[in-house]
């Protein structure tokens, strides 16, 4: 894999706080990158233009640099975090057969409801964990899993009472969340979503999972969200106040938390795995460090009786969740400690720095594989 130029991004090495979060100061990288814009027209304006907007002329490094040298020194800085090739892609009916022991078979699939406060369900399925509302002011529901199981869920709102689907909020942009937006678009239901979500949808992307990968064509306008926004909205809908919340990469580049205060429940998307390990979409800029923010962001927003969905796995608590984010925080602090004696990804396998969860969590492969890249790397479009 050309790690110097992948379809038009840059992968480089990124710098780190002491505690092991990224830097996003670019600064150092300057010489570098500008010379990539002049040479090849990508650099990191649309994925940082904060840091553009803030360094002037007499901040920013010389613009003269020899092309050579430029390109020799990027290249040979990253060889020493390099990953290994992305899997070749699978089609969705093969893909979804890695996950079949999990009962991945959309044809057979039955969708059961569980009831967590008055009007308010989980629904599972296939793909990730939906929260329905259903009341008075119509069905708003939270992922919407597959087209072909389309039916089937909207079968189970009719018999607890709803008619339809009205809204459908995304909380990101990945197949087996947002797949269902296929076929309620068309039918009229309101799609939300955080505005790289949108973004993401509207062009193909590869999923790379490590032992396998998927590439997700873009879906056609009528799948793609309606309603955007940025960092946060809120609804208010059957009886109570319900906040979208974003909080920068982490998962993906567009996921959302999104809070019923009225239930004092949380769906919180992949961001928070209970499945397993949290599977991290480093190749399309989601983020190890982010991640945990962005779930110790969530936890100060909500209490010790909230109930957490999370996007896989059985439906948590406050107490979960935080003993998730410890775990992550713990990680991170022994990968950073490797990182900076220039282990490579193989040494932190070796290393074994998530031994004492791995009977509960499963392989850690991919995770380490996704969370050891977006430590050492970050990708400027």
């Amino acid at each position: 894999m050309n790690r110097t130029l992948l379809h038009g991004c840059f992968w480089i090495p990124a710098r780190h706080n002491n505690d092991g979060s990224v830097l996003d100061d670019l600064a150092s990288w300057y010489p570098v990158i500008d010379l990539c814009i002049q040479i090849c027209g990508y650099g990191p304006h649309s994925y940082y233009p904060e840091i553009c907007s803030t360094l002037d002329n007499e901040s920013r490094p010389m613009h003269h640099i020899c092309l050579f040298l430029s390109f020799s020194f990027l290249t040979a800085t990253l060889s020493a975090h390099d990953g290994p090739p992305v899997p070749e892609p699978k089609n969705l009916e093969d893909f979804m057969g890695a996950f079949r022991p999990r009962g991945w078979k959309l044809e057979q699939t039955q969708i059961v409801s569980r009831k967590i406060g008055d009007k308010l369900y989980v629904f599972n399925g296939a793909g990730g964990n939906m929260a329905v509302s259903i009341g008075d002011d119509g069905v708003l529901v939270v992922d919407d899993q597959f087209p072909v199981l389309m039916p089937k869920i909207k079968a189970e709102i009719a018999r607890l009472g709803g008619n339809g689907i009205d809204f459908a909020i995304n909380t990101h942009w990945h197949f087996d969340h947002a797949e269902g937006n296929l076929a309620l678009g068309p039918a009229g239901t309101w799609l939300v979503a955080q505005a790289n979500s949108r973004e993401m949808m509207k062009q193909d992307h590869i999923i790379n999972l490590v032992t396998s990968s998927y590439e997700q064509k873009a879906y056609p306008e009528s799948a793609w969200p309606d309603i955007t926004f940025e960092n946060a909205m809120h609804f208010h809908f059957n009886g109570e106040q319900v906040d979208l919340m974003h909080f920068g990469a982490a998962h993906t580049t567009g996921d959302t938390a999104v809070i019923f205060r009225g239930h004092n429940a949380v769906h919180l998307g992949d961001v928070y795995n209970n499945a397993g390990y949290p599977f991290i979409d480093a190749g399309n800029g989601g983020h190890f460090g982010g991640l945990i923010k962005f779930c110790t962001k969530t936890l100060k927003q909500i209490d010790a009786k909230t109930i957490v969905i999370p996007g896989h796995g059985a439906v948590s608590d406050y107490q979960g969740l935080a003993d998730y984010i410890e775990m992550l925080q713990t990680i991170r602090k022994r990968m950073m400690v490797l990182i900076r004696d220039g282990a490579t990804l193989a040494e932190v396998y070796d290393a074994k720095v998530t031994e004492e969860w791995d009977e509960k969590k499963g392989n850690p492969k991919g995770f380490i594989n996704r969370a050891y890249m977006s430590l050492t790397h970050r990708v400027v479009e």
